[in-house]
């Protein structure tokens, strides 16, 4: 009768370690493609948002280049304001989804652009103060890091 006991015993602690272990190996599964979601999540937000900055401030060019008052002008400005609303609904999935020190080189990217949009808007020549493009640079700098891709220092091209 011991010996029967001792016998369950033993089959219900080695059932209840393999329900312990295989629990575990779930969560740390589950929280592994977690992470690989929103990091792709992420990555696709940074990537949009970096690219709607760009479209933004191409079509900003082509207005001033444009004479205004023309219809191509009005084109461009069009295409400058659609991208900007486009940018502005990025911009909400990127504070919801990246690092502090990501989200605040995004901000000073948008601050320097709102700049270039009013001046498109008032047709204004004047060179723009801030460098959009170093800002952007520091913008993937900060994504790199959030996202955990190695920096280097030489650029292949």
């Amino acid at each position: 009768m011991i010996g029967q006991i001792v016998t369950l015993v033993g089959v219900l602690v080695g059932a209840l370690t393999s329900y312990l272990a295989a629990t575990t190996a779930e969560r740390t599964r589950h929280r592994r493609t977690m992470a690989t979601r929103w990091d792709e999540r992420k990555l696709d937000t940074y990537i949009e948002y970096a690219s709607c900055v760009k479209e933004i401030h191409a079509a900003a060019k082509r207005a001033l280049q444009a004479e205004q008052g023309t219809d191509t002008h009005r084109e461009f400005l069009t295409a400058m304001e659609e991208a900007e609303r486009k940018r502005s609904v990025l911009f909400e999935t990127l504070i919801l989804l990246a690092a502090p020190a990501a989200i605040e080189a995004a901000n000073a990217v948008n601050r320097v652009l709102w700049k270039i949009e009013i001046a498109t808007r008032d047709h204004d020549t004047t060179p723009v103060e801030g460098d959009l493009m170093a800002l952007l640079t520091a913008y993937h700098a900060q994504a790199r890091l959030d996202l955990g891709i190695p920096h280097t220092e030489a650029w292949p091209f």
